[in-house]
Order: C-alpha cells, then structure tokens, then sequence
C-alpha cells in the first residue's frame, strides 16, 4: 500500500472512531447547507455569518462600535440549552431517551413562579425559588424513572404525555396567581430575581454560575464517581450490569429524576433572569426542552461537548434579530439546527461504515498469515 493510500486510510479510520470529529463535521454541513438554501433565496450568506459572528464578539452592525449587550444575551440564551441538554444527556448515558425535558423545565419554572408569588418577600427568596424548581424537575422525570424501571412503561412515550400534562397543569395552576391574566401574573418580587453581572445591559445573570456549576457536577459525576459508573454501565447493557450487582432499578429511576432536576432548573433560571418582569402564564411551550436534545447529541452527551453545543446554540438564537436587521431570515437558524440533528442521526450509518472497515482490515491481516 502506498504512503499516501496508508495516510488516507489512517485518518479515515480517526475520524469514523472520533465523535467529537463527526459532530464538529455534522455542524459544518448543517451550515454549508444553511449557506446554500440562503443563496437560494436570494440573499447573501455573508450577512447571516456576520449576524453569527457580531453575537459573538458583541459588534454592533448600526455604528461598527461595540454592544457587549449581544455577547451578554448569547451567554443567557446558552444556560437553558446548556441544562436542558444535560437533562437529554444524563438519561441518554443511562440507555433512556428523555423527551420530557420540556415538561420538566416547565414545572421548575412553575414551582419557581409559585414560591416567588405566594411567600412573602424575603432576603434570599430566589434561592427558595431554585430548590423549588430542581425538586419540582427531579420529580416529573422521577415519573418516568419508576414507570419505566418497574413496569417497562416506554419512557419516550411517557415522556411525551407528561409534557403536555406539564403544559396545561402550570396554565391551571398559574391562573390561581395573584393578578393572573391570559399571559402572565402579577410581577414578581425583586427579592426573587437572580443579580445580573458583568454586563448589565443584557440579561446576563449569576444563573451563568449554576449553569457552570452544573457541568462540572455532569462531568465529575459520570466520570469520576461510582454511581456514574453504574449508570454508565447500566446504559452499556442492562442485563449484563444487574449480573455484576448494579442496582439497574434504582439508576433508572434516579438517572430521571437528576435529568428533571437539570432541566427544572433550566426554567427557574429562564423565568427569574429578568426577561420577565411579571409571572408567566405559559400558552405554548419554550422549546428549550426539544432543543436540548439536539444539544446533547451534537456534543455526544458529554460536559463539554453539550456546554459547547449550547454556547453554539445561545449563538444562533442571538444572531436571529440581526439577521432580520441584515435581510436574512431568522428561520434560517432554526433550519440549520434542524439539519445538523438529521446529520446527527446518520451517526448509526458511520458505525456500520466503521464496522465493514474493521471486517476487512481483519480480513486482510489473514489473508497475508
């Protein structure tokens, strides 16, 4: 075989085993694909990448000055994406595939509204608020933990039906707020907002800081503890980890109700980081939830990578109003997103790939004996 033959075959067997690889080659397709359905109608792609980059760097497109308020609202859009993909990540290693992260992020921010609206005003309230919506989170994914650890009910599905549940339970309880209205409630107390930092021009808040907090507590976790190794042993193979000892029950149930938590804190730090002044009466869903999804298997379900595919996300859902401002349409970032999850999918056929490679590299190797 040739050198360049050898070196050809060599990087193409790193990047079919590398997921990092294909999830950073999935995002360049899903922008390269972006790029040409904007050529398509019409309008130049060069704007919507300065939209990207200006969210970015914080460069206002009016003056050519500086808006650090746009490096800000990335930032904030990126900490429910960041948890919410956790909240798909943390089952997904536990062999679970957790839809009702939607629904969990619902009822945190409801548990959040409610401690917030019917205590009294006190120091330190927005903690309370926190505990609420974790606790409130961790048990609507608890749900689904025991449903599917001790009567095999589908967690998808199950998942689904309580998003919806979810839904509609927050608009029910929600109207019984004070000043409740259609959309929203009386305003909340300042007492429960979270303190913004660093550019307070934006919505940047400490909520930043728990959302750091919660990849270091993903990563040591299910890296470097002995409860993460039974859930990723039970996510491997479930027969073979209850042979070994592992309470294969016990992980399921408790890798939902972690996964709830993440993303109930998701929609405290949505509701109390100071985009809404007043209670929300939610008529449809925020969709972080769904998103979080696709964020956790752009960055394979790792702390890193789903921190990274959040940021990337935040970015995209930043850039849309400058898109508008520079004649590109904002639903482009939502098409994009779309086909880099489409692309995702097409994982399972690298793998064959990867599979066929390896017969035949064995096959060789006997062939040559």
């Amino acid at each position: 075989m040739k050198r360049n033959d050898l070196n050809r075959t060599s990087f193409i067997d790193w990047f079919l085993g590398n997921d990092g690889a294909i999830s950073f080659a999935v995002v360049i397709l899903g922008f390269i694909f972006g790029t040409i359905i904007v050529l398509l109608v019409g309008k130049n792609p060069i704007n919507m990448y300065k939209s990207l980059l200006y969210s970015m760097i914080g460069r206002a497109r009016s003056n050519g000055g500086w808006n650090f308020r746009y490096i800000g609202e990335t930032l904030n859009y990126s900490i429910p994406f960041v948890l919410c993909g956790f909240a798909m990540a943390f089952a997904y290693r536990v062999g679970l595939f957790n839809v009702g992260g939607e629904g969990q992020y619902i009822m945190g921010m409801t548990a959040a509204q409610t401690v917030a609206l019917l205590l009294p005003p006190f120091p330190g309230q927005w903690v309370v608020c926190l505990l609420a919506a974790i606790m409130a989170g961790a048990i609507w994914g608890g749900i689904v933990g025991l449903l599917k650890a001790r009567f095999k009910v589908s967690e998808v599905v199950a998942t689904i039906m309580l998003n919806y549940i979810a839904l509609y339970l927050s608009r029910l309880i929600c109207l019984q707020h004070p000043g409740a209205t259609t959309y929203n409630t009386a305003a909340l107390p300042a007492t429960s907002k979270l303190a913004k930092f660093l550019i307070p021009s934006s919505n940047l808040n400490i909520g930043f800081f728990f959302m750091l907090a919660a990849v270091f507590i993903y990563w040591f976790v299910m890296e470097k503890t002995k409860a993460g190794f039974a859930f990723r042993a039970t996510g491997y193979n479930q027969d073979a980890a209850r042979c070994s000892g592992i309470p294969v029950v016990r992980s399921i149930s408790v890798s939902m109700a972690v996964a709830g938590a993440f993303a109930g804190l998701a929609g405290a730090l949505v509701l109390l980081g100071g985009a809404y002044p007043k209670g929300r009466i939610i008529v449809s869903m925020d969709n972080y939830g769904f998103n979080g999804m696709a964020v956790a298997l752009v960055g394979n379900c790792r702390a890193i990578g789903t921190l990274l595919a959040g940021l990337l996300f935040g970015v995209m859902k930043q850039s849309q109003s400058l898109m508008q401002d520079m004649d590109i349409p904002k639903e482009i970032t939502y098409i994009i997103q779309g086909l880099i999850v489409v692309f995702i999918a097409l994982r399972a056929g690298l793998q064959l790939v990867r599979e066929y490679r390896a017969k035949r590299i064995v096959a060789s190797k006997v062939a040559s004996v």
